[in-house]
């Protein structure tokens, strides 16, 4: 197995807020705690036992030993949920939505990501011990985003009607599903493990957070993993008073379109990802999770007859806090309130959201944690980069667009230098002199002169375009094999790891898949990683 790797900011798809964070960009220090270097974990560490209440590890524990009742765990596992209890023991946590057969291959790689964190942590600091969790996002309510996978190409879908949690959605109907899966797979080779797997996931169980939680603990039970279920009326008991200061004050409104204004002014090519509401809470129940809003003192649910006073909803808060939702800006809270959590690893949307709350969780006095970027990859056949070598490629240039890589490679090969920069640079420099001519007779020709420049670097452009459509066409069935490798590899042009789902790995290494994955990924690495497989 070879492994290669490429910046970031070189793949060309990652934003300039994340790599400037990758960075260390220090207009961005105010945003994070601490970065994610190995040596900075000790101060984390000590911040976050200072910060976390002891009883808050006990409602932890008995709640995941009460969602894990009915769950064959390692041991490993086990052990992991009980040392929780412990106050030298601490979490590092990714999350994710609960995809249909884990949707994109990047999930495998958020959770190899935050095991690796915590082996690497388990040896830097003996003293302590570090537990990678894995926090289902199962009051998410988007059925659409996460109802498929792809597999050769196609869409293999959930077709239902849904609403609510989807975390509480039944699995019926997913019988269908898995014919259409099994008829995809064919009877080949690793097919039946895969088959047996998706079998026992979901048709073996009646909610589709059970079924997510029985598919990645058999992926990664062994190694320890503890999966998370918010939607849980013990740990949303200890998420009430910073509900009340949500619903009720709005502080993470305020601080966070502070914090909002604060990033723009560091850069205008900042992408805002999420912007907060006045009320960042759903009210949730069986087929319905929708918005808490405010109105002339009262509080409603959008979509229903639903309607608190303000001394009501404090009184449902209380005696019923399950059926309080937070979204996308008030979840990452909660999660750090009810886990001694000190590293957050998620992909670059999700750390550019994160990057917006720090202010927020100054203010209500929790501790912010490390952000780490998870690790990224880019897996390749010992065929395919055979195919890569004779086009004499190297795999950094198939992250090009598709357009600029077909150029690249028409130059490479043509006869005829297809390249007008040195015409264009001529031209600059006589037009510099037409510049100084103007400037020493009559300014108001500057205008024309610079017309003229642009017309006739316009008119380079067109030749240079045309020359290589032609050249195109007579190297036709390089361009064909190009552009057949590049979409292998980057489906319908998007990394690998947003489009195929792990089976079709899978059906080429089978069990050495995970393990490889393990070896290879470094949390800490700041490059995308390519790793040739046989």
């Amino acid at each position: 197995m070879e492994v290669e790797c490429i910046r970031f900011k070189e793949t060309g798809y990652f934003s300039q807020l994340i790599c400037d964070y990758l960075d260390q960009k220090k207009e961005l220090s105010s945003f994070y705690n601490r970065f994610p270097l190995l040596e900075n974990f000790d101060g984390q560490i000590k911040e976050k036992a200072s910060n976390y209440p002891k009883a808050n590890r006990s409602v932890l524990v008995n709640s995941l030993k009460a969602q894990y009742k009915n769950v064959k765990t390692s041991q490993v596992t086990q052990n992991n949920i009980d040392s929780l209890r412990d106050e030298n023991t601490f979490t590092v946590v990714t999350g994710h939505q609960l995809n249909l057969f884990t949707g994109p291959l990047y999930f495998l790689y958020k959770i190899v990501s935050t095991i690796n964190l915590a082996k690497k942590l388990n040896r830097e600091y003996p003293e302590n011990h570090f537990v990678p969790v894995y926090w289902m996002a199962t009051e998410d309510h988007d059925f659409d985003e996460i109802n498929y996978f792809n597999l050769h190409g196609k869409k293999v879908l959930w077709n239902k009607k849904a609403s609510g949690a989807v975390g509480r959605l039944s699995t019926d109907g997913l019988e269908d599903v898995f014919e259409i899966f099994a008829s995809e797979l064919g009877n080949l080779g690793l097919t039946y493990n895969l088959k047996e797997l998706f079998k026992k996931a979901y048709l073996e169980h009646e909610t589709l957070t059970e079924a997510t939680r029985y598919l990645a603990n058999a992926l990664f039970g062994e190694h320890g993993l503890v999966i998370v279920d918010g939607d849980d009326k013990g740990l949303k008991q200890l998420l009430v008073p910073y509900a009340k200061k949500d619903i009720l004050e709005h502080t993470p409104f305020h601080k966070i379109s502070e914090t909002i204004d604060a990033l723009g002014k560091v850069s205008s090519e900042y992408n805002i990802q999420v912007n907060p509401r006045e009320i960042n809470y759903f009210y949730l129940k069986d087929g319905l999770r929708e918005r808490i809003v405010e109105k002339n003192g009262k509080y409603g649910v959008v979509g229903t007859q639903i309607q608190f006073s303000r001394e009501e909803l404090i009184q449902e808060l209380n005696t019923y806090p399950e059926r309080f939702s937070p979204n996308v800006v008030a979840r990452p809270l909660y999660q750090e309130v009810i886990l001694p959590n000190l590293c957050y690893i998620g992909g670059g949307g999700e750390l550019a959201y994160w990057l917006e709350l720090k202010s927020y969780f100054d203010e209500v006095g929790v501790t912010f944690p490390m952000l780490m970027l998870r690790n990224s990859a880019l897996l390749i056949s010992e065929k395919q980069s055979e195919k890569v070598e004779k086009m004499g490629l190297k795999i950094p240039h198939l992250f090009k667009k598709q357009h600029s890589l077909i150029n690249k490679k028409i130059r490479d090969i043509s006869n005829i230098d297809i390249d007008f920069s040195p015409q264009k640079k001529l031209l600059e420099e006589q037009f510099q002199h037409m510049y100084d001519l103007a400037e020493q007779t009559d300014k108001s020709f500057l205008g024309a002169v610079k017309a003229q420049e642009v017309k006739q670097k316009k008119g380079l452009d067109a030749l240079e375009k045309r020359l290589l459509k032609a050249q195109k066409r007579k190297l036709k069935d390089h361009v064909v094999r190009l552009t057949d490798l590049q979409n292998e590899l980057f489906p319908n042009q998007s990394l690998q790891e947003r489009q195929l789902n792990f089976s079709e790995i899978y059906l080429e290494m089978g069990e050495d898949l995970i393990p490889l994955l393990l070896d290879k990924l470094d949390p800490f690495s700041k490059d995308f990683t390519i790793i040739r497989h046989t």
